[in-house]
């Protein structure tokens, strides 16, 4: 499944208020998920999302083609987008609910590349993004 699937599928069964993303290759810690919580809480946002580039964030296990590529694509993104956020090919996030449903409907990318896409939309319709 492409990530944006994934999204479509699991929200046919979330019943909360919020709706915490991750990979599902466990690469993201779940005692993670609580600290997004508390940002959350701390400024009312719509999205929290985890970035690798700011604070004590970072990968672990990566080679240097991965981290050159990711580092590659958000610096592209924030030179010619101006997102406002510094992770935007991250996928651990935790969304408002009605906020990933709306952006779900109007995202069109595929792939990796829909991360991106979602983190530019939500800036553009006004929503609020923390980082943690």
């Amino acid at each position: 499944l492409s990530p944006g699937t994934a999204y479509i599928h699991g929200m046919k069964f979330a019943t909360g208020d919020f709706i915490v993303i991750m990979d599902a290759d466990l690469s993201h810690h779940v005692r993670l998920s609580p600290v997004c919580a508390g940002k959350q809480k701390e400024g009312n946002f719509d999205i929290v999302s985890g970035t690798r580039y700011r604070g004590n964030g970072g990968v672990h296990g990566w080679d240097l083609k991965r981290k050159l590529i990711s580092r590659g694509a958000n610096f592209l993104t924030q030179v010619l987008l101006r997102p406002g956020a510094s992770d935007l090919t991250g996928s651990f996030r935790l969304y408002r609910k009605e906020v990933l449903e709306k952006l779900m409907e109007k995202c069109v990318s595929k792939g990796y590349v829909f991360q991106m896409e979602m983190i530019v939309r939500a800036r553009q319709l006004g929503y609020t993004i923390g980082e943690v």
